[in-house]
């Protein structure tokens, strides 16, 4: 796999992250603040989520991704 593949897979793996900790952070919050925080933090892993996406087809549709 080309390096560049393999970062957009580590970015796939970062997005799942972010899912987790907001998820988490929702459950703990204490106060507004923290869930407008993990709010922004899920909001900006489904942005992310949907540009690592588009890469990856445009890879594909190139032949440069390989599983």
């Amino acid at each position: 796999m080309r390096p560049c593949d393999e970062t957009i897979k580590k970015t796939f793996e970062l997005v799942e992250n972010m899912f987790d900790l907001a998820d988490e952070g929702d459950v703990v919050r204490e106060d507004a603040g923290c869930g407008v925080l993990f709010g922004v933090v899920r909001d900006s892993a489904f942005k992310i989520k949907k540009l690592a996406s588009c890469e990856k087809e445009a890879h594909v549709k190139k032949g440069w991704w390989r599983e």
